[in-house]
Formats: structure tokens, C-alpha cells, sequence
């Protein structure tokens, strides 16, 4: 008979443990995460939740409140970001402010000196469309006497590019010209590529 009721014990307190398992779990995923746990159906339904909360979730910026962007990473509404903050997107930044090389910077108006571009035309007079920190912007380009020299490839031409020289100039080695110029070749092992005028023939 001691038997029997020590099983039925041990049969009900398992019974109760599974029972609690859903929530013991669902704390301890909200622990983990940072986030106050509630159940299904109970308290404020999500997109009615405040903005000021971190844990308000979002799949879009629409989801969260004025002044807030969605965190599409994480799906949680965030603060947006001041001058200096990191970011991903321009949507994360106040207004007035882009996200650039991941941090919010004042927003450069278009055609100017790094201001966002995609070709040569987006950017004004003496100025092409390059890469800078992986970014295209608009630069500037080189001056006489400017050094010249790029890879032929690679990572590093690939995150930071520079413009061709200015009109009329030509990317040289200074260290290999002569006063009369001879047949240009191309010495990519040269760190000495400036801008510089054509000799005269």
C-alpha cells in the first residue's frame, strides 16, 4: 500500500512540473533576452504597446511610435539615433542626419563633396562618384602633383577608391619621367604616381 501512494505521489509531481514547463521555459527565453515575459493572451497586445519600452517588437519602422525606428535585426523598436551614434540605415537616424560609414552624420546635399552618389553625373564639376569606407560619395578630383597610384584590385581598392586626375592632367611616375616623356608604361610596384602635365611632344 506504501508503495502505491509513493507512486501516485511521484506521478503527480511530475504531472505538476509539466504543467509549468510552457512558462518555466518561456522565463527563462525572456530572462536570456532580456524580455518581460507574458504570456499568450495576456497583457497589452504588442503594437499597442508604449514606444519609450525597448520591447516593443517590430517588423517595420511604421510598427513603432514617433521617434522610434525598428531594429529589423533584432525586430525591436529602438530610440532613434543622434549625430555620432552607430547605425545600419537612415531610417535609424534623426532627422536631418544619414547613416554613413555606420554612424548618423549631417546629411551632405546632393551633387557636393561627399554627398551619396551612384555614377559620375550625380556629383558636380571636377568631381567623380568613388568608394570611401565601402560607401560610394562624391570626390573630388586630383590636383597636379596629387598622388595617383591605385592597385589593380583587392579589398583595399575595393573600400576606398580615389578620382582620376583633374582634366588635362595625367597620372605619371615621376620617378621614371624624363623632360621629354617617354612611352608610358605602367609600374604598378611604383608608389611614386603623381598628376601631372603631358610634355609636350
Amino acid at each position: 500500500m506504501l508503495c502505491v501512494l509513493g507512486s501516485l505521489r511521484l506521478g503527480l509531481a511530475a504531472l505538476c512540473l509539466l504543467s509549468l514547463l510552457p512558462a518555466v521555459s518561456g522565463h527563462i527565453w525572456a530572462w536570456m533576452l532580456s524580455i518581460p515575459y507574458s504570456p499568450p493572451g495576456e497583457g497589452v497586445p504588442v503594437r499597442e504597446a508604449h514606444p519609450s519600452s525597448s520591447t516593443v517588437l517590430c517588423d517595420q519602422d511604421r510598427s513603432c511610435g514617433r521617434g522610434f525606428s525598428c531594429d529589423r535585426h533584432f525586430g525591436l523598436c529602438v530610440p532613434l539615433k543622434q549625430a555620432g551614434q552607430y547605425c545600419r540605415r537612415d531610417a535609424q537616424c534623426v532627422r536631418g542626419l544619414s547613416c554613413m560609414f555606420g554612424k548618423c552624420h549631417r546629411s551632405v546635399p546632393e551633387g557636393e563633396e561627399g554627398a551619396r552618389c551612384k555614377l559620375d553625373r550625380d556629383c558636380g564639376d571636377s568631381m567623380c562618384c568613388a568608394r570611401h569606407h565601402g560607401e560610394m560619395i562624391c570626390k573630388r578630383r586630383l590636383a597636379l602633383s596629387e598622388s595617383c597610384f591605385v592597385p589593380d584590385g583587392g579589398l583595399a581598392f575595393s573600400i576606398n577608391q580615389i578620382c582620376p586626375c583633374e582634366e588635362g592632367l595625367l597620372c605619371r611616375n615621376v620617378a621614371m619621367t624624363p623632360n621629354r616623356e617617354k612611352e608610358f608604361v605602367y609600374r604598378p610596384e611604383s608608389d611614386s604616381w603623381k598628376c601631372q602635365i603631358p610634355s609636350a611632344p
